[in-house]
């Protein structure tokens, strides 16, 4: 299970792209500048943490501290 409050964008490399969005659409949205933010009261049961991470073209999704 990964819990959005596990994950952070950095906005920084992301593009805006939605991938991850597409992926995880219940871990990620878009925001205002049309980049990624996590949703961080949302959990996926079954997706794992690597793998949630790795879809990013851009690396721009990292896991929290």
């Amino acid at each position: 299970m990964v819990k959005g409050s596990d994950l952070r964008v950095d906005k920084e490399k992301c593009t805006g792209c939605g991938t991850c969005i597409v992926s995880y659409d219940e871990l990620f949205k878009f925001d205002k500048q049309g980049k990624a933010e996590v949703i961080g009261s949302a959990e996926c049961q079954d997706c794992d943490i690597n793998d949630v991470i790795g879809v990013c073209p851009h690396d721009a999704i990292k896991k929290r501290s």
